[in-house]
């Protein structure tokens, strides 16, 4: 009963990052992709539906079926990162694609999350997004950097999706 209410009072997502907020959370994307060949997208999402909450669905089920609706894995080398909010479980999920496993492990993953819900916690909701953003472009660029020697085209949208 207490994730019902939590939806039904979710707070708005477009309060929270208006669209100065958009347009730097999109540019930070855009520096981090300088230093990688990877893609990055940050999605959020206020609340699911009662039909989704009655199906029991989690908020890490919504973050790999917003990876596949937003075609984040549609990349060349497999290496797209989804960074999922949801704003009325307060729960951050890092969805990586296939070319980043067993290159960045699940201790990597959440310690970017555990950044991202400090600064949330601490009313930072631009600030969180933007320090996850270098955080994975970090992870990216270590893995997949940017060097110059393939040309590298932006395959994904940087500007921040509502779902």
């Amino acid at each position: 009963m207490n994730r019902y209410l939590c939806h039904l009072f979710a707070p708005s997502s477009r309060r929270l990052f208006p669209e100065d907020s958009l347009q730097r959370i999109a540019q930070a994307i855009a520096a981090g992709e300088k230093t990688h060949t990877g893609e990055v997208m940050f999605a959020v999402e206020a609340e699911l539906s009662f039909a989704q909450l009655w199906r029991g669905v989690s908020a890490r089920e919504h973050a790999q079926a917003a990876f596949a609706h937003l075609r984040t894995w549609d990349t060349a080398a497999n290496n797209g990162v989804l960074i999922y909010l949801l704003l009325a479980d307060k729960r951050i999920e890092i969805v990586a694609d296939r070319g980043l496993r067993g290159k960045v492990g699940d201790d990597q993953w959440r310690a970017v999350c555990a950044q991202m819900e400090a600064k949330l916690a601490a009313g930072q909701a631009e600030a969180a997004v933007v320090g996850a953003v270098q955080a994975v472009s970090a992870l990216l660029a270590r893995h997949f950097p940017q060097d110059g020697s393939i040309p590298d085209e932006d395959e994904l949208p940087n500007r921040p999706v509502f779902l």
